[in-house]
């Protein structure tokens, strides 16, 4: 699992069809891992994200302790 802690920086332009670059790394981690996890934490939560919600990613807006009971969860499933 990786978990990719941000200030919110999801202004990336994803809309253009290429995706972000954190997708394009992303895709290239998962062909060699394919049982890998992704959590974006974006400390401060705006309407954007870097990352596609999927099975194999999870986007968490906000922080709180409640941040680590849901990577935990995320983690569990299978």
């Amino acid at each position: 699992m990786i978990i990719f802690v941000s200030d919110n920086q999801s202004w990336v332009d994803s809309g253009s069809g290429r995706g972000t670059q954190l997708m394009h790394a992303w895709q290239q981690f998962r062909q060699g891992n394919p049982q890998a996890k992704l959590v974006c934490l974006d400390i401060q939560p705006n309407r954007t994200t870097q990352a596609t919600e999927r099975e194999d990613i999870l986007n968490i807006g906000g922080f709180s302790d409640q941040v680590f009971e849901v990577i935990s969860a995320f983690a569990s499933e299978s």
